[in-house]
């Protein structure tokens, strides 16, 4: 797999960092490259939150640090990684610098358009 490979959109659902790991977010994630064949990510969570990110691939490992304007006007950031089971279906984690340091977010994204389903 390329990073080529990964770029276009993609339906997420995800947990919040806490001890639950039940869906509290859904939205989608566009995945796109820069000049230098880095990734730009940009989500929109729950039809309201926007959040930005740039990474790079490796090995089937993806690698975003985000940010985005909280409720409060504050910025916050974080790192997401994903494993890229196909160029389809990528199962990741995350973890933002202010949030439950015992705890992961996590995220598993499906590509629109694609015939495959996530477990």
């Amino acid at each position: 797999m390329t990073i080529q490979d990964l770029v276009g959109d993609f339906s997420i659902s995800g947990s919040n960092q806490e001890e639950s790991n039940q869906v509290t977010y859904k939205g989608t994630l566009s995945l796109s490259l820069d000049d230098n064949n880095r990734i730009i990510a940009k989500w929109f969570i729950n039809n309201a939150q926007v959040q930005k990110g740039h990474g790079f691939f490796k090995d089937n490992i993806l690698v975003i640090n985000f940010s985005y304007k909280g409720d409060d006007n504050k910025t916050y950031k974080g790192v997401a990684v994903y494993r890229c089971i196909t160029k389809d279906v990528l199962d990741g984690f995350w973890s933002e610098k202010h949030g439950n340091p015992l705890f992961l977010g996590t995220e598993h994204c499906l590509r629109l358009e694609t015939t495959e389903r996530l477990n």
